[in-house]
């Protein structure tokens, strides 16, 4: 009977790293599950594997050997994955460029490596053609046709101003952003509702940009109060680039929203999907 591959992985961790505690430390294990395991597979083998000198233990000549044999294999496994993941088509995502440098970038560092596409990343605000992507992050309230959703995080906005705007003034209620320039945002008439509030004169910068990346640019610059969600822009408000003045957060009805075709029968875009899913409630 071959002992496990495991165990031999240790043995040559072991080898390698010149002491059991050193190896322990590598494997996240303990030292005393290492000798354990080196104990183990002694008995397996029927031979000693190490001796003792002193307080270190000595690879015997032929688990030197066995090692860099084990070593030799686990690096043809290692070039083996590398070689069948570079031949899988990637993975083509699609994603707003708010959302994929706020939500999606740091998320999708940690998406798992081995056994998975790689993925190409297409940051775009123009809606593709269903069959130019295979995983795509689009807000909405749900119901494309021919599409599979996967929801991952409500829409929210809330005003947001630099310190720097502010000044000395304060604000005590909504209706006291009539003081400032407002930057275009489709919910500001949505989020004074929301906020009991009849919306005020209000004045509009002159500017309208495209993407809410640029929204929060402005508004850390001064230029106006920003209408922003305060889960994708939280690392400005830690940092005291922006405040946000007011508890109210306009949230929904709007999502955002995971897609993928609903004909696609293979197994990596809904694996990636649901990923996503799993990763809607970590932090970022």
């Amino acid at each position: 009977m071959r002992p496990p591959l495991e165990s031999l992985r240790i043995l040559e961790a072991c080898v390698s790293a010149g002491s059991f505690a050193r190896a322990a430390e590598r494997l996240c294990l303990t030292p005393a599950a290492v000798s354990l395991r080196i104990r183990t597979l002694e008995t397996e083998l029927g031979q000693p594997l190490f001796q003792r000198a002193g307080r270190r233990v000595v690879p015997t000549a032929a688990a030197a050997v066995l090692a860099g044999r084990i070593r030799a294999a686990l690096d043809g496994i290692a070039g083996a994955l590398d070689e069948f993941q570079a031949a899988m088509p990637p993975l083509r995502l699609t994603a707003p460029p708010t959302f994929a440098s706020r939500w999606l970038a740091p998320r999708l560092s940690r998406y798992p490596s081995v056994g998975t596409s790689p993925i190409e990343v297409d940051v775009s605000a123009d809606i593709r053609d269903p069959s130019a992507f295979d995983v795509a992050i689009r807000t909405g309230r749900g119901g494309w046709e021919g599409l599979d959703e996967y929801r991952l995080a409500p829409v929210e906005a809330t005003p947001m101003l630099a310190p720097s705007l502010l000044g000395t003034r304060t604000l005590n209620g909504p209706d006291g952003l009539a003081d400032f320039e407002l930057l275009p945002h489709p919910d500001w008439d949505a989020w004074f509702r929301g906020a009991c509030e009849t919306p005020p004169a209000l004045r509009f910068a002159m500017v309208d940009y495209p993407t809410h990346e640029l929204d929060a640019s402005a508004a850390v610059a001064g230029v106006g109060v920003a209408l922003l969600s305060p889960s994708l822009f939280r690392p400005l408000l830690e940092k005291g680039l922006l405040i946000a003045p007011f508890p109210y957060v306009l949230t929904g009805p709007a999502w955002h929203f995971a897609l993928m075709r609903a004909d696609d029968s293979r197994p990596a875009p809904r694996q990636l999907c649901a990923w996503l899913c799993e990763r809607a409630h970590e932090p970022a």
